[in-house]
């Protein structure tokens, strides 16, 4: 059957294909083995008798890979091609053809059944189709030694040259090829590995000028005659014994600028011109800013040729400037100079770069002294350069309130020298000597009495570097209560006189329980409104933002006003509208509270109690969100957590995160606390406790593990579920876009739940955060749903907005990201003090990369910080 023939030769051919491969692919891996070095020129570097091991090993190996390939090779028969097509059809119709009826030949009937048999199955060969070889060699060559040599013959073809093979006869001949083809010779330059140039290959350049960089070395091989070729250079400024001109290989650097040639037959000559590394370049690029926290940023620019290696920053008193009173009239004891880094790009270029050097050197023992700041980069090349020192008073934090500006000034007197022990005592001792006109709470006078005692015992027996250390320490611990526990202490006076009168009213209290319930109310209201105020008269303008404006809208009398109406309706018993009335006046306080550090919010319109608790349940998100990464980073590095949290730029990271989340700055207050659904604190708290970073459950006690957190994310999802069936119905696609967004919210909650229940932090982090971005959609959509309904009035504090309140859509922040949705974002006033937001935003990205290139940190703190990067 003709139609056959092609599909069997094929097949057969297919099958000899096979034979070959399975047979011979020893063969060709030891050959691909040999032929590698051989290309790569190694034989010509070997001594001759380990050439010849190489050859004799080859050899045997090459004549046993041929051996085993014969033996096993066989050539397939025409049968078992037919056979192989046969069976790939079905019902194998080339064996039923060339069957034979055994029975009933006679019959016609049944030779009519055959007959038509014979012809389907003729007709079943037309599918006939050649088979595929089958040239796998995986059961052959389970380690894949036929990849490997097929990997180095690749690289030997990159970098080497079939043309080294034919050496191999000259070698065995044991003649030179040169005494043929004449004397000739190879050439390489090259460049130092840290210019990044490629070598160059001097048979390929004409005669001529050569630029190459200093240091570049120059290797030279000759093949022919001794004496036929002869180097002459005037470029490595060698002095001493070196090998003779005509020696084979040759190898020097490029020291000078000069003259290369090889005289003789196929000779060439080269001007060599040895291109210098410049030093590199440093110099500060504008005055250094600094913030009320101490944290200072320094912007600085460095360039050289082929890119900065390294620099430093080396900051040193300069003693000369310091104006010589109180506890600095004395000598000084040895401040050794303070060198810090310099932050290089982690990627990109580093020959032309500009960049921030940040820190916080609140509490080094030159902070806010005269100092000299002198800047100093290094390149690969070893080269360096020291910028002019420049002049400076060192940031550090600023105090504002009386007696922590006094505790500090006795510090830095203190740090200056031991010698002040004395003089620190007794100025200590004449501050507390009357607290009671310090409003000095009994915490820090308690604190305070403790270090006077410990300064008596060092006045008396002389102080150690310890003891100052100690001292040191326990000092700023009281300044920082000092400044920050005042305003946090009035504040949580308040919270809890509400609280009670809010149990009073439930409970239905007697006239004598609301007046002293009352009475208890306006003291801590005016505690609070006192302290406030002196918190907010010392800030030159540079650290908090004047709200003249709002204060006049929270005035002492209306706050009165509301407080005596309060007290008349409980003491007639109409408890529901006194309960409403103080559910007003809280929320006066809260703006009175955002006014200082938040911007304020406006009264209420229809759909916006809705939208300040998804806000509220947005903050508290990120506050578990902060907490969960807390935990993580503690499982990785134990203790980590906790001197970071110390850290004033920390609290600028974590400010970041609020912003992230659409919360206010001021969402955190004077002393760093942080709303939550437990009452958790921030940083403020103590972050070793636990592994929590400071986390409080509801007992107020830190160590919530992770069953905690777990809880804590099933509480703001049944939250959101109920602020979902109170929400707003309004019409348009605004509004089912919301309530799309909040259904994915709930989702990633219950992941994060889930992930937090199975202790992956990483899981419930990531879940998380796809929870606030779902959120903030939400929210965005349904302010823009309620403001087409109608429900937006002109002057409402919307987070963004135009002239009359309204929000603009697609409105982003000074970090580029949209804004939230629950309440404004600022004011018309300048809440950083006249600092540009801008700018301000532009270097805490810079501290979010600082960061995530900081090798010392944990992978998981880095990542993080690559996924709030993606966000910008």
């Amino acid at each position: 059957m003709r139609h056959l023939r092609w599909p069997i030769t094929l097949t057969r051919l297919g099958m000899i294909a096979e034979q070959t491969v399975r047979a011979f692919w020893p063969l060709w891996t030891v050959l691909l083995l040999i032929l590698t070095p051989l290309m790569m020129g190694w034989h010509e570097q070997l001594p001759l008798e380990a050439f010849w091991a190489g050859v004799v090993v080859a050899a045997i190996t090459t004549f046993a890979a041929l051996f085993w390939g014969l033996r096993w090779f066989r050539i397939p028969k025409r049968s078992e091609a037919v056979a192989r097509v046969d069976a790939a059809m079905p019902g194998r119709p080339i064996a039923a053809i060339a069957d034979t009826q055994a029975i009933g030949a006679s019959d016609p009937a049944s030779q009519a059944v055959w007959n038509a048999h014979i012809a389907r199955m003729a007709e079943r060969t037309n599918s006939a189709h050649a088979i595929e070889p089958n040239l796998r060699l995986t059961d052959r060559d389970p380690f894949g030694l036929r990849f490997i040599a097929l990997l180095f013959f690749v690289v030997a073809l990159l970098f080497g040259s079939l043309l080294r093979v034919t050496t191999v006869g000259d070698m065995v001949a044991g003649s030179d090829p040169s005494l043929v083809t004449g004397p000739v010779w190879e050439g390489w330059v090259e460049p130092p590995a840290y210019t990044g140039k490629p070598a160059i290959y001097l048979n390929d350049i004409p005669a001529g000028d050569l630029a190459v960089p200093e240091g570049s070395q120059v290797t030279l091989r000759l093949y022919g005659e001794v004496g036929a070729l002869m180097v002459a250079e005037t470029i490595s400024g060698r002095t001493g014994e070196f090998g003779a001109a005509s020696d084979a290989q040759q190898q020097f650097d490029v020291t000078q600028s000069g003259a290369l040639s090889i005289e003789g037959e196929n000779g060439a000559s080269w001007n060599i011109n040895a291109i210098k590394d410049k030093p590199p370049e440093v110099e500060l690029t504008g005055p250094i800013e600094t913030d009320a926290m101490g944290e200072f940023s320094q912007p600085f620019m460095a360039l050289d040729d082929y890119g900065v290696e390294r620099g430093t920053a080396t900051i040193a008193l300069d003693l000369t400037a310091v104006t010589r009173e109180y506890g600095l009239t004395i000598d000084p004891d040895p401040i050794e100079p303070l060198v810090l880094d310099l932050p290089m790009p982690f990627t990109g270029d580093r020959t032309d770069f500009e960049e921030f050097l940040i820190e916080n050197l609140s509490e080094h023992p030159l902070a806010n002294l005269p100092v000299t700041m002198q800047l100093q980069v290094v390149d690969a090349a070893g080269l360096s350069t020291e910028a002019p020192a420049e002049p400076m008073i060192l940031p550090g934090r600023r105090f504002f309130q009386p007696f922590a500006k006094a505790v500090i000034e006795q510090r830095r007197d203190l740090m200056w020298s031991k010698a002040n022990v004395r003089r620190v005592d007794q100025v200590l001792r004449a501050l507390s000597n009357r607290p009671e006109d310090l409003s000095m709470d009994e915490a820090p006078y308690l604190r305070l009495r403790t270090i006077i005692r410990q300064l008596d015992r060092m006045a008396e027996f002389g102080m150690n570097d310890e003891g100052q250390a100690e001292i040191v320490d326990a000092l700023w611990e009281l300044a920082v209560q000092l400044e920050d526990g005042r305003l946090a202490d009035a504040r949580k006076r308040l919270e809890r006189a509400q609280e009670r009168l809010a149990e009073a009213m439930r409970n239905g209290a007697s006239d004598e329980e609301i007046a002293e319930l009352m009475q208890e109310l306006r003291e801590a209201t005016d505690d609070y409104m006192r302290m406030l105020a002196e918190e907010m008269e010392p800030n030159d303008g540079t650290d908090q933002a004047d709200n003249s404006e709002n204060t006049t809208e929270l005035s002492m009398d209306e706050i009165q006003a509301l407080m005596d109406r309060i007290e008349e309706l409980m003491q007639e018993g109409r408890m529901a509208e006194a309960q409403e009335l103080m559910e007003q006046l809280n929320q006066m306080m809260e703006n009175l509270r955002i006014t200082q550090g938040e911007g304020g919010n406006g009264p209420q319109m229809p759909g916006q109690q809705s939208m300040q608790d998804l806000a509220e349940t947005l903050r508290e998100q990120q506050d578990l969100s902060d907490d969960a990464f807390r935990d993580l980073q503690e499982q990785f590095n134990p203790g980590q957590q906790g001197e970071q949290s110390d850290q004033p730029g920390d609290q600028g990271e974590q400010g970041q995160e609020n912003g992230q989340s659409g919360e206010e700055p001021g969402d955190q207050g004077q002393n760093g606390e942080q709303p939550g659904p437990e009452g958790q604190q921030g940083q403020g708290d103590n972050p070793g406790e636990g592994g929590q970073g400071g986390q409080q459950g509801e007992d107020g006690s830190g160590g919530a593990g992770e069953r905690s957190l777990a809880e804590r994310q099933q509480a703001l999802r049944d939250e959101l579920q109920r602020q979902r069936d109170g929400l707003p119905n309004p019409d348009g696609s605004a509004g089912d876009v919301a309530r799309q967004s909040l259904d994915r919210a709930d989702g990633a909650m219950e992941g994060a739940e889930d992930a937090l229940r199975n202790g992956d932090l990483a899981e419930a982090i990531d879940r998380q955060a796809e929870a606030m971005d779902a959120l903030r959609n939400g929210m965005r959509e349904l302010e823009q749903a309620l403001a087409e309904n109608g429900n937006t009035d002109p002057g409402q504090g919307t987070e963004q907005g135009d002239a009359g309140g309204r929000p603009v859509p697609g409105a982003r922040d000074p970090l580029g990201r949209q804004v939230g949705n629950a309440g404004p974002s600022g004011t018309d006033q300048e809440l950083l003090g006249g600092v540009d937001v801008n700018r301000r935003a532009e270097e805490l990205l810079d501290e979010i990369r600082r960061r995530s290139g900081d090798q010392d940190r944990p992978e998981i703190e880095r990542d993080y910080l690559r996924r709030l990067l993606d966000q910008f």
